[in-house]
């Protein structure tokens, strides 16, 4: 799957399309593993209050839920699980841990903690980029919406407190199953699954941030292949470096 996404094209497209106000500094226009990329996290729900130095206060039982409180916040590409015992230790997970298969979720050690705690968000991407394997060598490719509008994939993020105080907040895109999808079931390796990002809906932004446990999965489902379009690198584009 994807080892690398492009970050929004327009500054004004944060507010425009994600509702939150642009940041002040831009992350980098291609963002591989161990960069820091911006998430979109729910800041009134309680896995994000640590985020922001908050308390949480659970509203009380039979009331209704908290509103979305959509902030942007700067994250490392690739999780980096609460558990790891050092800052080095968990860059080198990050780079093989940017990507959470669906299935994963639950069952894995580097992901269950942040999807069980509801560590979700929604990761604002222009583009994100597969290899086309079918021509004998690799063809990088870049999938944007056919109207260059960006998208919001859905991912996990997690926070890391070593014991000196520093603090890494990382996420990972979510995945699912690609083999029906009629565009994305081309590319990754002959004979394995297929995978493409959970690409949400515009319209469910708020309840995929706001929506409990069990009944999250029910937003990871795949994007129409109508309204994607695969377009090859140009030669001589800067390439993001390798996987190490």
């Amino acid at each position: 799957m994807s080892s690398c996404h492009l970050s929004l094209a327009k500054p004004e497209f944060y507010l425009q399309n994600f509702r939150v106000e642009a940041p002040e500094s831009l992350p980098e226009a291609v963002l591989t593993p161990r960069r820091m990329g911006l998430i979109i996290v729910n800041a009134a729900a309680e896995s994000s209050a640590a985020l922001h130095g908050r308390t949480f206060t659970a509203p009380e039982e039979g009331a209704p839920a908290l509103p979305v409180e959509r902030v942007l916040v700067p994250a490392s590409f690739g999780l980096v699980p609460h558990w790891v015992k050092s800052a080095s230790d968990g860059r080198l997970r990050a780079l093989k841990l940017v990507n959470a298969k669906i299935d994963n979720l639950t069952t894995g050690t580097a992901f269950r903690d942040a999807w069980l705690a509801g560590q979700r968000c929604i990761v604002p991407m222009q583009a994100f980029q597969v290899d086309d394997l079918r021509p004998g060598k690799p063809l990088p490719t870049r999938i944007t919406r056919v109207d260059n509008q960006p998208m919001g994939a859905a991912g996990v993020w997690a926070r890391w407190v070593g014991e000196d105080g520093e603090v890494i907040v990382s996420y990972a895109l979510i995945t699912i199953n690609a083999n029906a999808h009629a565009l994305m079931n081309r590319y990754g390796q002959p004979g394995n699954d297929k995978a493409m990002p959970a690409i949400l809906n515009e319209g469910a932004y708020d309840a995929w941030l706001n929506a409990k446990v069990n009944k999250a999965k029910e937003f990871l489902r795949p994007y129409p292949a109508e309204k994607l379009r695969a377009n090859p690198v140009e030669k001589g584009r800067k390439q993001p470096p390798p996987l190490l």
